[in-house]
């Protein structure tokens, strides 16, 4: 299932998911103002490398993707659903609109 979900719908869907995986697809430039907590960190602007690194993950584990705004992680999502990834959910509104925890990146 691909899916845009709500903020409120994300992290609770999130919370409750014990095969989740957070993936984080903004630049490097905008992880460095800060990530959610235990996110993967892919740059989707990366082209072909991203898609080379996202082709490694684990296609059995519910990916979170987010990026600034919500857009980049939908297409994200996307492509993942091309590469044969069952469930990816697109958070909307992204980085700009998140009211959670955020740690800095080491």
């Amino acid at each position: 299932m691909i899916e845009d979900l709500s903020q409120e719908e994300w992290a609770e869907q999130l919370a409750s998911d014990d095969n989740a995986v957070i993936l984080d697809v903004r630049t490097d430039a905008e992880v460095s103002e800060g990530i959610i907590p235990n996110a993967i960190h892919i740059d989707f602007y990366k082209g072909q490398d991203f898609i080379n690194e996202v082709e490694a993950l684990d296609k059995s584990k519910n990916y979170y993707l987010y990026c600034r705004s919500g857009n980049r992680s939908g297409q994200a999502c996307q492509i993942m659903e091309q590469l044969g990834f069952e469930n990816a959910y697109n958070l909307e509104g992204g980085m700009l609109q998140w009211t959670g925890d955020i740690v800095d990146i080491d």
